[in-house]
């Protein structure tokens, strides 16, 4: 078999070419033994299951439009008649209730498992093959063995920026399901809306669960303000208590459990506005932050949890934790108090003594606390599990402790992110997650230690809802993502193939059709990835695309390719500078404006870079390589070739001799949403010697912080005429982080 190797931000793929096949299920099973010929049914077909798994054949029922008065209690040990499905409970001892075995006959097709997670994985895997199977009443034969790698596949939905009806929900529960993912995370509080009732305190959804302004991001950007439930202009909504419980069940039946989120200790501005005696300062419109100096909180976020209790029967409760500024806690003196009387140094030990408080509390239902990583700060509670999201540093160190992680970081789980080209994309917070990036997630760390590889659970997709309005955007933003990451948390990353996924998932565009699943269309976008050799001014250079087989054809020399370009057959290598453009071939024209990727030996490259003001520990893409390595960044700050700045830029770039001079550029990109803005203005000098230099140019910022679109802008300093060996290039931080790429000399 023919593979080929594809790197992508850094990471490898092996690409591994597939024969046709009739059975393409996703996550990919974990033994597909393929048979001739095909099981017939038709209406009258009859479904037999032991009585633990007769909801399962049900649903199986409901899918094959078999009458309800079919499906029939299955008595261990009984034979059941040709042309009949069997569920049952497998007799072989097994420590994994999830695992399977699928045998699909000409005879009959028999679902065997150890428990109800099993089976409903085992149904699932046949509703594929039926969905992906043109030919309406027949299922190819085939046997399946199959067991998950994770016991954790979850998907985050943030209901309280946007609020989306049950039905909605249970949608969504249906889609992840069929792709076997079986924990649903409701963000159900933060400072847009609360979004779920509590009978002992009702303002929470009269007045919390409703704001001003039709969207977020209008709230965001106007006062911030509440209303309350009835009034004309309140934009926002609730599930009531049986809503919950009605969704819990259903997610039930379907093998999924819900999680609930209940924000605390911060983004609690909602609920300081309807109950203000919960902040320090009272209803100010601006805290964020209950007080934890107050002992009405804690009553407050008991009672809370346990009315969920009684809606949720989750093993987990994630009450937030993350991102709590301290500042109100600093200065209020009851949380001054607090950390007196109980020893504590600071703010951050603070929270850490709120988490641990209600860690004791939940733990004290029978239930574990889980978290975001921020809970790490200031001490873990003894019992607490985390979710590793600000990269996987959190849950590595979590894990060496002992504790359980979920893993879910910005860079592959985050699907607010934008997934293609921007300008071609509806708005999004930023970022760029396309679809074979969250395929090439490897949940497990590489420096995890063996014997601490138990405590990762699993992986988990979030969609944060800031911009994402609508139940139709959503789709778009989840689909087909969460199919890779199905995929990425069921199966072993030695028996996984890109070129095999994108494969299969061709058969399932269909499925999503079916349902009405407004998904993100696969892109003609072609990604140009070099491997740069400095020393022999050389650049290896990959071609992908999310279409399947494409057609790429490509130039070196800046031309747009045709039909008589070079058609792309795998890696190529090409000699010093080049401008490479790429598209996808169709009915003879590529079939969009060509992707180009500049290779430019320029006099800077693999020079030594001094860093007068140091990047951001967060973003140091390839430290004091980054700026001069040769690799122009791509859309998305998190690709490591672009340098963060919290301050300002000020580098010194030594070419190890004096030359004759040009210009000196380099692009810096901006997108407010995450906070990423375009410099003031950059600030060019020279000299000859390190010590004494010359100025030498400067070039001002025209375009307005207040864009919200991603945009990149080209900063550049025409040196013509000048000598230097040491070029200072200064950049002017405006706000937030400042993003820096490739700073070319010529």
């Amino acid at each position: 078999m023919k593979s080929i190797v594809v790197t992508i931000f850094g990471l490898i793929l092996i690409q591994a070419a597939s024969s046709q096949s009739r059975i393409n299920i996703i996550p990919k099973p974990e033994q597909v033994v393929e048979k001739s010929g095909e099981f017939t049914y038709n209406q009258k077909i009859r479904i037999y299951a032991s009585k633990e798994f007769r909801s399962i054949a049900l649903l199986l029922a409901e899918m094959m439009k078999v009458p309800a008065g079919q499906i029939l209690i299955h008595k261990k040990g009984t034979e059941v008649p040709t042309g009949a499905v069997l569920i049952e409970k497998a007799n072989t001892p097994s420590n994994d209730s999830a695992a399977y075995t699928l045998d699909i006959s000409k005879q009959h097709i028999h679902i065997k498992s150890l428990g109800y997670a099993g089976a409903i994985n085992a149904m699932q895997s046949l509703v594929q093959v039926i969905l992906t199977n043109n030919d309406e009443g027949k299922i190819p034969c085939a046997e399946i063995v199959d067991k998950p790698r994770f016991g954790y596949r979850g998907l985050m939905i943030d209901v309280s920026r946007h609020f989306f009806p049950p039905s909605f929900i249970k949608k969504m529960i249906d889609l992840i399901g069929l792709y076997k993912i079986n924990t649903l995370h409701l963000h159900l509080t933060d400072a847009a809306g609360w979004r779920i009732q509590i009978k002992k305190y009702p303002k929470l959804t009269q007045q919390a669960a409703w704001r001003n302004g039709n969207s977020w991001k209008s709230w965001w950007n106007a006062d911030r303000s509440y209303s309350t439930e009835g009034e004309p202009s309140a934009s926002g909504g609730y599930y009531t208590q049986e809503d919950a419980k009605d969704i819990v069940a259903y997610a039930k039946v379907r093998g999924i459990t819900i999680i609930p989120e209940i924000e605390m200790p911060g983004h609690t501005d909602e609920v300081i506005a309807a109950y203000p005696h919960l902040g320090c300062v009272g209803n100010n419109g601006k805290q964020g932050e209950f007080c934890l100096g107050n002992d009405s909180t804690f009553i407050f976020m008991q009672d809370v949890i346990t009315e969920l209790l009684d809606i949720f029967p989750s093993t987990y409760i994630h009450i937030g934790g993350d991102e709590a500024g301290k500042s109100n806690w600093e200065k209020c003196s009851k949380c001054q108090k607090r950390i007196k009387d109980n020893n504590l140094k600071d703010a951050f030990e603070l929270q850490s003594y709120a988490i641990r408080r209600m860690e004791k509390f939940i733990a004290s239902k029978g239930r574990q606390l889980l978290g975001w990583d921020e809970i790490l700060e200031g001490g873990l509670a003894p019992g607490a599990r985390v979710m590793s999201w600000r990269g996987e540093q959190g849950g590595i160190e979590a894990a060496r402790m002992g504790h359980d992680v979920i893993m879910t970081p910005g860079a592959f789980c985050y699907f607010d992110k934008y997934q293609q080209e921007p300008s071609s994309e509806p708005e999004a917070i930023g970022g760029f997650l396309p679809l074979q990036q969250v395929y090439a997630y490897e949940p497990m760390p590489a420096e995890l230690e063996k014997d601490k590889q138990q405590f990762i659970k699993g992986a988990q997709a979030n969609v944060w809802t800031e911009y994402i309005p609508t139940m139709e955007h959503l789709e778009y933003m989840v689909f087909p993502r969460i199919i890779a990451l199905s995929e990425t948390v069921w199966s072993y990353r030695e028996k996984m193939s890109w070129k095999d996924f994108q494969s299969r998932l061709l058969k399932h565009y269909a499925i999503l059709q079916k349902y009405t699943v407004n998904y993100c269309r696969p892109s003609d976008r072609v990604g140009i990835s070099p491997v740069i050799n400095i020393e022999k001014k050389t650049a290896t250079i990959t071609l992908n695309t999310e279409q399947f087989n494409p057609d790429i054809r490509y130039t070196t020399d800046g031309s747009i390719p045709s039909l008589n370009s070079l058609r792309y057959n795998g890696p190529f290598e090409i000699n010093g500078s080049a401008m490479v453009k790429a598209g996808v071939l169709r009915s003879g024209k590529i079939a969009q404006l060509p992707d180009t990727l500049p290779i430019n030996f320029h006099k800077a490259v693999g020079k030594k870079v001094n860093y007068n003001i140091n990047y951001d520990n967060s973003y140091p893409a390839q430290k004091e390589t980054t700026l001069t390595n040769g690799y122009r960044g791509s859309i998305t700050y998190q690709d490591g070739q672009w340098q963060g700045f919290t301050k300002n830029m000020d580098i010194t770039i030594d070419l190890g001799s004096t030359e004759k001079l040009s210009n000196v550029q380099s692009t810096f990109m901006q997108i407010i949403g995450p906070g990423v803005y375009l410099p003031d203005f950059i600030d060019v000098s020279i000299s000859t010697d390190g010590s004494k230099f010359e100025p030498a140019g400067k070039s001002l910022n025209d375009i307005s912080p207040t864009v919200s679109t991603l945009l990149f802008k080209t900063f550049k300093v025409d040196l013509t005429g000048k000598e230097g060996r040491y070029i200072r290039f200064f950049a002017k931080h405006h706000d937030g982080y400042l993003f820096a790429d490739e700073v070319i000399v010529e």
